[in-house]
Order: C-alpha cells, then sequence, then structure tokens
C-alpha cells in the first residue's frame, strides 16, 4: 500500500521492488521453517518437528474426508506448501514494518494458476484426455452441447475464485489494520492482531481444502459418477 512505511520500501520505492522482495521473504522463511523441523529428526519429535508433524496430520485428517487418505498423503506436498506459503505471506503484513505479498492480485493469481493446472494435469494423467473432458459433458448426451460451455467457464471460474477470495481478504485486513494503527497505534489495535491472525490461518486452511476439493473432483470422477 502507499504511503505505508516498510523495511524494504526504505531501500526502493518502487513498489514491484517491495513486492518481490516480501515474496523471497516469504519463501526464504518457509524453507527455514522446514530445514528446522528436520535438521534433527526424532522418533519422539519435539519443537518444531513436533509443530511440523501435528501440521501435516492435520492436513491428511483433513483431506481423508475430501479425497480419501491415499490421495491425502499423495498431494500433501502440494497442499502443505501451498499452506505454509499463504500462511507466512498473510502474516507478514500483520508485522508493522512488512506488507503481505498476498495482499496483491499477482501472487494469489499465480497460486491459483498453480492449483488449476496441477488438478487438470492429474485429471488428464489420471482419466486421460477423452475420458476426462468427457465427464464435463454431464452424465445426459443431448444436453452435452450446454453442459461442457458451462463446465469450461466454471473451472475457469475457479481460478478466480481462489485468486480474488485470497487477495481480497488480506488486502482488507491489511487496509483495516492501517486505519486502526493511524487511530490509535499503540494499545487499542492488539485484539485487532490477534484477528488478523485468526484470518491468516483460516485464509491459508480455506486455499488449502478448495484444492483437495478441486483435486477430488478431478482424480475421483468413478466414485462421482455413482
Amino acid at each position: 500500500m502507499e504511503g505505508v512505511f516498510t523495511f524494504f520500501g526504505a531501500l526502493n520505492h518502487s513498489h514491484g521492488f517491495i513486492f518481490t522482495t516480501h515474496v523471497l521473504l516469504t519463501a526464504i522463511l518457509a524453507l527455514l521453517l522446514a530445514k528446522m523441523a528436520t535438521k534433527s529428526l526424532k522418533l519422539v519429535p519435539t519443537g518444531t518437528q513436533n509443530i511440523m508433524e501435528a501440521y501435516l496430520q492435520g492436513i491428511i485428517a483433513m483431506g481423508r474426508d475430501v479425497i480419501g487418505e491415499t490421495n491425502a498423503k499423495k498431494y500433501l506436498p502440494l497442499v502443505a506448501t501451498i499452506g505454509i506459503i499463504v500462511f507466512i505471506a498473510n502474516v507478514l503484513g500483520i508485522i508493522p514494518g512488512f506488507e503481505s505479498p498476498t495482499g496483491n492480485i499477482n501472487m494469489t493469481l499465480t497460486l491459483a494458476l498453480i492449483v488449476f493446472i496441477y488438478y487438470n494435469f492429474e485429471g488428464i494423467r489420471r482419466h486421460g484426455v477423452v475420458h476426462y473432458f468427457a465427464h464435463f459433458m454431464g452424465p445426459v448426451k443431448w444436453l452435452a452441447p450446454l453442459m461442457f460451455p458451462i463446465e469450461i467457464v466454471s473451472h475457469i471460474s475457479r481460478i478466480i475464485s481462489l485468486s480474488f477470495r485470497l487477495f481480497g481478504n488480506i488486502k482488507g485486513d491489511d487496509l483495516f489494520l492501517w486505519v486502526l494503527l493511524m487511530l490509535a497505534p499503540w494499545i487499542v489495535p492488539l485484539p485487532a492482531f490477534l484477528l488478523l491472525t485468526f484470518s491468516a490461518i483460516l485464509q491459508a486452511f480455506i486455499f488449502m481444502i478448495l484444492t483437495y476439493v478441486y483435486l477430488a473432483g478431478a482424480v475421483l470422477l468413478e466414485e462421482e459418477a455413482l
């Protein structure tokens, strides 16, 4: 946001530079977190390893009812990585002097495109091009000319839904915090920080669960047809 102080903005006022550096910072923090969790693996986990194992088990439990345990574990690397990246990016904006990369449509759109391309690729790889796109035509053949374009538009709209939902919520949170800090910069904003932290976790959860839902729709065609 223009007019808001950031540490990287002190080096270069270009918004492209500020956005890029915060994206890189998010990636570095995610890598450091993974390194801390795996540098000294123990049979009985402690510290960061314990937190990360609980996080991964939670994601598997979340995906189990959506896509089955086997597929939940198979797609765990993608979903867990997205969750960590989105969470760290969201939280950065809560820390004074930093900016949320997810408050920029370029990042949320990129994440949405990754999910969109990947789940379609998995659907084609699992079922073949013909079978996968035949699913877009619906169960009634004579409705296929109507259903196919509707399904195409529906799938493309998922890109907009994923990207704008995350972007809009985080941008709104950043603006809310900015105004609150301008009006009352000391004790009053403390409850807001807790609320925004919960929002950061919630938005990461929503992005992960939707990723599982879209993957389920692409790879579980037989179950869906029953």
